[in-house]
């Protein structure tokens, strides 16, 4: 199955040119595990990349996942920026390098690591770690400068083509010279009805020659035709450039990089005062941002509220900020150039401006956090959940500016402590790891703030299984709570207690800890998840130890509250425990409801560990019911997720017994048919076993024989049932042929044959399977 996954989708404009530079870049990416794109700024490297992205996927079973590093400041990000886009789920407590190589060992993939330069040490030794300890995973990376990494082949994308001066244009210009064909079409957006005519080709090629034919550069020229001729465009931009070739000399990056400046002087000098504020104080921004964020960073002494939205939409009009997102989520970034650009600007306003600016985005994410948890026991759990992916980079910004400021760690140990709720959901456990012990080392002083990131790094550490670490942080920050007065972080820390003891399983001590919780009234200010949880794990105790009516009645009474409330993920919890009730009482009818509901709402928020309890759940609905295919399937399934997260099932007793009977009776349904129906569960994605487990999803895959081919090489075999040669192949892959040689010999291995006829054979047999 081959997947383009892109972590922060970019709209782009339309794309001209570059048809031969698109070509090459497949070629090498074929032919070389590590390719890099260089060339100096505003030239077009990024925009080259995403256009072709879609003509490489087909040539990665395993994906193309694009990484944008523009807004990670700190090197040691670079790998946790990779986990994100990957969409890792990892509960192991490796370090993040050891997670990327584990999750990509056998995987085809191509790693896109876009804007690289400023982090282009931390990108080397990542990139040679990932090639040297993984089988087939391919990097390309934009640089303004190639990586230190010896195996790379490094492409540098040129400025687009302009005519040389006073040679005479041809008959359709636009068709020979990309420079002119990108002018034409960015000025026909601001100018309908605009295209080259003979009449004005002539200053059009100039202007393009003018602005070294850097993409950048021409389309911010380009802008100004809402009010300029061509004429006077070229006019205005030769005044400005004049000693530009004085000043530069023979060397063309140099002067290509003050051709690209002067452009952007231009630019600037043409906004108005407050679109030149927004434009400093929105470049502190590390990432995108929506115009919330906006209002409160750039909004200020000098720029009211109303005027910054009117500014905004200023500096899209004249391509100085990139809206993206929908129709209902607008959202705006900063092409690199602009930003540093923005950056030296606010920089001019004293010594203090940038580190002011950073300060007011770090308020803003604070703001955020504090709301999204507020709100996070409610109806907008998933609409949350997708914003809260949305501002990651500014929210990693926020971090780093708190570790690397004076005086302000305490608000980045708030910061992560607000946090808690949606790394746990998520699953995004080795990015709430990384922060939350960093902070905690580097504040030691006693503070709510710090009694609450104690036993959210607590919670970290449980989802890992490790109660050995989580049990005396979460009595740490028991007594600090207690020592300072704080109930409701004193409340929190019930959750934890008990979960270090339900992990290890002691079920009397845990019941005795949730017994006590749920015999206190909530807090003021505690947590509503926290105190549904406690419903939760005693419910789960109980369950354990057999008191299923007294289980069940504990999971409806809370549900009764998330009912009330519109939430979603502590129900989800809730109607796992209810069904699990109920199918350890028999009653299979009502388990299958309430586990497919359950599933529902764990699609809803992320909750991929859930997912894969509950699909093990629904295994054994379907093995006690006879019905052994879709039992596999689903085990199968679930075993995907629990390897990709790199889960020891060992590290949950109490769901061993479940996972074990709904073996047990597949294979005895099944017999010699069990493997090859939960193989079909081991290529499913979550997103596909959820649909099928609620039968939204005719039926999984059909039968196939066993096999102990890869997808690709399966792929493979499949054109050489076609009759394909190995370059034939190595061409419809966009492979190299090397490659394709080493796919064939491996397929012959691995199926113990030494012809290609008799893998024809195998793959048209295994075809009509399926059919």
């Amino acid at each position: 199955m081959t997947r383009q996954n892109i972590g922060r989708p970019v709209r782009a404009s339309s794309f001209v040119g570059r048809r031969q530079e698109t070509a090459e870049v497949k070629r090498l990416v074929a032919a070389h595990r590590l390719v890099s794109l260089t060339g100096t700024g505003g030239v077009g490297k990024t925009r080259l990349v995403l256009h072709a992205v879609p003509r490489l996927a087909r040539a990665f079973a395993d994906g193309v996942h694009i990484v944008q590093l523009a807004g990670v400041r700190d090197a040691s990000l670079v790998p946790l920026a990779l986990i994100e886009a990957l969409n890792i789920r990892d509960v192991s407590g490796r370090s993040p390098v050891r997670v990327l190589v584990d999750h990509l060992q056998d995987r085809e993939s191509l790693l896109v690591l876009d804007n690289c330069e400023h982090l282009a040490d931390a990108c080397a030794r990542l990139v040679e770690t990932l090639l040297a300890e993984t089988a087939a995973v391919r990097v390309l990376a934009t640089s303004r400068h190639p990586l230190d990494v010896t195996s790379q082949h490094v492409l540098e994308v040129q400025p687009l083509a302009t005519p040389t001066p006073g040679e005479p244009l041809p008959p359709k210009p636009a068709l020979e010279y990309p420079a002119l064909a990108l002018f034409a079409d960015r000025a026909a957006a601001v100018l309908p009805g605009f295209s080259l005519t003979t009449a004005n080709q002539d200053a059009v090629a100039a202007l393009c020659r003018r602005l070294d034919g850097l993409p950048l550069a021409i389309e911010l020229a380009a802008v100004r035709m809402r009010a300029l001729g061509v004429q006077q465009l070229l006019e205005r931009l030769d005044r400005r450039y004049r000693l530009l070739a004085d000043s530069t000399g023979g060397d063309d990056t140099l002067a290509r990089h003050r051709t690209l400046r002067a452009a952007v002087d231009w630019s600037h000098d043409l906004c108005t005062r407050e679109e030149q504020t927004v434009w400093a104080r929105a470049s502190a921004f590390a990432g995108s941002f929506d115009l919330g964020a906006a209002e409160e960073v750039c909004a200020g002494p000098g720029l009211d509220r109303d005027e910054l939205v009117d500014a905004v939409a200023g500096l899209v009009d004249k391509s100085l900020l990139v809206r993206d997102g929908d129709a209902v989520h607008a959202r705006y970034r900063m092409l690199e150039s602009i930003r540093q650009y923005g950056l030296d600007r606010l920089r001019e306003d004293g010594a203090g401006a940038e580190e002011a600016a950073r300060r007011r985005v770090r308020d803003w994410c604070l703001d955020f956090v504090e709301e999204c948890e507020e709100r996070w026991f409610g109806p907008d759990q998933p609409e949350l959940v997708r914003r809260l992916h949305a501002e990651s980079d500014l929210i990693r910004s926020a971090f780093e500016f708190c570790l690397n400021t004076p005086g302000e760690l305490r608000a980045g140990l708030k910061l992560a402590g607000h946090l808690w709720f949606f790394w746990f959901a998520t699953g995004a456990l080795v990015e709430g790891r990384y922060w939350l012990e960093r902070l905690l080392a580097a504040a030691p002083e006693p503070s709510v703030a710090r009694a609450r990131a104690l036993w959210a790094l607590a919670l970290m550490l449980l989802s890992q299984g490790n109660a050995v670490r989580a049990a005396p942080l979460v009595e740490e920050a028991r007594e600090l709570a207690l020592r300072l007065g704080d109930e409701a972080e004193m409340a929190h820390t019930f959750f934890g207690r008990g979960g270090a003891l339900l992990i290890s399983g002691d079920y009397t001590r845990a019941r005795a800890v949730y017994e006590e919780a749920l015999a206190l009234p909530p807090r003021e200010g505690e947590s509503m998840s926290l105190v549904g949880f406690k419903y939760v794990e005693l419910a789960h105790v109980l369950a354990i130890q057999g008191e299923f009516d007294r289980a069940m009645a504990l999971c409806e009474e809370f549900r009764q509250v998330c009912l009330t409330y519109g939430e979603q993920w502590i129900h989800s919890y809730l109607l796992r425990i209810l069904a699990f009730a109920e199918w350890a009482k028999g009653d299979q009818v009502a388990a299958r409801v309430h586990a497919r509901e359950c599933l529902r709402l764990k699609r809803a928020v992320g909750d991929v560990f859930g997912i894969g309890m509950t699909l093990e759940l629904l295994a054994a609905v379907n093995a006690r019911e006879g019905e052994g295919r879709s039992a596999a399937v689903l085990l199968g399934a679930a075993k995907r997720i629990w390897q990709d997260a790199h889960v020891a099932l060992d590290r949950t007793p109490s769901h061993g017994p479940v996972r074990t009977e709904a073996e047990d009776g597949a294979r005895a349904l099944l017999g010699d048919g069990f493997k090859c129906a939960y193989r079909e569960g081991l290529e499913l994605t979550s997103d596909h076993a959820v649909a099928y487990a609620l039968g939204e999803r005719e039926s999984a895959p059909r039968p196939v024989l066993d096999s102990p081919l890869t997808r690709r090489e399966t792929e493979v075999a499949e054109l050489i049932a076609e009759g394909l040669t190995n370059q034939q192949i190595a061409d419809r892959l966009v492979v190299a042929l090397r490659t394709a040689e080493g796919h064939v010999e491996r397929i012959l291995s691995k199926l113990g044959f030494t012809s290609r006829s008799q893998v024809a054979v195998w793959a048209q047999t295994r075809r009509a399977t399926r059919s």
